[in-house]
């Protein structure tokens, strides 16, 4: 018995060691503002679109993101993708994207404007 318990204690620090270095290789990215450039085209939709709301399935105000914090949008892109934020057309979207994409983004919207080209006044 304690030669099974040993192997699943094993098992289980291996797995824990894993979600540690990943989190750490999630954190070591650096987001590319030039290459978020060529990223954006599936946000620009609904996010470059002055007072868009979605309808469903309630009314949502969708924001501006130019301007946003690099670092909360990192956060919200990981939260869709891990399924904590709820909204299932960003679910999809932020599932698709890489560490590498998320950053990318992230620092391209980061150094924008809200008057940005593609981010229009209000």
């Amino acid at each position: 018995m304690n030669k099974f318990v040993g192997k699943h204690a094993v098992i289980a620090a291996l797995f824990a060691l894993a979600g540690v270095a990943a989190s750490a290789q999630a954190a070591d990215v650096v987001g590319n503002a030039q290459a978020g450039q060529g990223k954006v085209a599936m946000c620009i939709g609904c996010h470059g679109i002055a007072g868009y709301r979605a309808a469903y399935p309630e009314v949502y105000r969708v924001p501006l993101l130019g301007g946003q914090n690099q670092a909360y949008l990192v956060n919200a892109l990981r939260a869709y993708k891990k399924g904590d934020r709820h909204f299932d057309s960003m679910r999809a979207i932020a599932a698709s994207l890489t560490d590498q994409d998320i950053a990318d983004v992230a620092a391209y919207y980061a150094q924008q404007t809200p008057s940005s080209k593609s981010n229009p006044e209000r």
